[in-house]
């Protein structure tokens, strides 16, 4: 039986070593790093993780896109596709920062407590690689997205990107600039992820606390302070309110962690059953349903 490789192209100087732990947890039996991993160069790597297998050992060899970048490593999962000769190809998953899997854990985690099909869900932040990620999930599943950016071009910019991808849902720009534009627009939320910048506060506690409509609050910001006011890191469907068990519950960036370690290691795992997965947001979220469910 042929050894299970897989190729990790990171954007960064050096490849992620979260993303090498996962891989060998996952039971990646040889592991293969490459850093600083250009699109315009990328075809030579391809083609040398094609063209040492063929017929049904081709799928014993896959390739991971990962990085800080988001938009360097979606171009280069973009090229490493163009590189592929008809059925000569292997398959390949972009997750880079855990754009993918952080994004479905916390949407799937919301699935759990509000039925998407209908909801209105707030995207704090929503312009970034994980926000945009969200948006598109929760469009997929026919929700109503209002997505928000400090830029209104930009947030604008984003749901038209994603309406290209996805045909369901509603998606809506906004950018309020002040407290009660913000307020106005939480108010209709029955779902608010928050994606922003690194130790940036989106909504305070006060804010989020005097929601009526709100059901599930999820930050997934890891670095102090909270994006959402009174969220906690460690928040695994906690109520908001200690005296409504019933009421709306919270998520922080490690209460969803765990679902999305579970989906990132079943990714890696799948790649090896066949040598033509495409493992991008809509098929990790699938995956991320799987792995809740279970």
């Amino acid at each position: 039986m042929p050894k299970n490789i897989l190729f990790q192209l990171d954007v960064d100087p050096h490849p992620s070593s979260f993303d090498a732990v996962v891989a060998v947890d996952a039971g990646v039996d040889h592991l293969f790093q490459y850093g600083s991993v250009q699109a315009d160069s990328v075809e030579s790597l391809v083609h040398g993780a094609m063209f040492t297998r063929g017929g049904d050992d081709l799928k014993h060899s896959a390739l991971f896109i990962g990085g800080n970048d988001v938009v360097q490593a979606e171009a280069i999962f973009r090229r490493v596709q163009k590189a592929f000769f008809g059925p000569v190809r292997v398959s390949v998953m972009l997750d880079a920062s855990g754009c993918n899997t952080t994004a479905a854990a916390a949407v799937a985690s919301a699935s759990k407590h509000v039925t998407l099909d209908g909801c209105t869900a707030v995207v704090l932040g929503g312009t970034g690689p994980v926000g945009r990620r969200v948006a598109q999930m929760l469009a997929r599943q026919n929700a109503n997205v209002l997505l928000t950016s400090r830029s209104l071009n930009r947030a604008e910019t984003a749901c038209q990107e994603i309406g290209v991808h996805v045909r369901s849902g509603n998606l809506e720009a906004a950018a309020p600039e002040k407290e009660d534009d913000l307020k106005a627009l939480l108010e209709r939320a029955d779902v608010i992820i928050a994606s922003g910048a690194a130790g940036v506060e989106l909504a305070s506690r006060e804010l989020i606390l005097g929601l009526t409509k709100l059901r599930v609050a999820i930050d997934l910001n890891a670095v102090p302070p909270a994006g959402l006011g009174g969220v906690e890191a460690f928040d695994k469907s906690k109520p908001l309110h200690e005296s409504q068990a019933d009421g709306p519950v919270a998520y922080g960036p490690i209460g969803v962690g765990g679902l999305k370690m579970r989906t990132h290691k079943a990714a890696i795992a799948k790649l090896f059953t066949s040598n033509s997965l495409v493992l991008d947001a809509d098929e990790i979220y699938d995956l991320t349903m799987e792995q809740m469910n279970r």
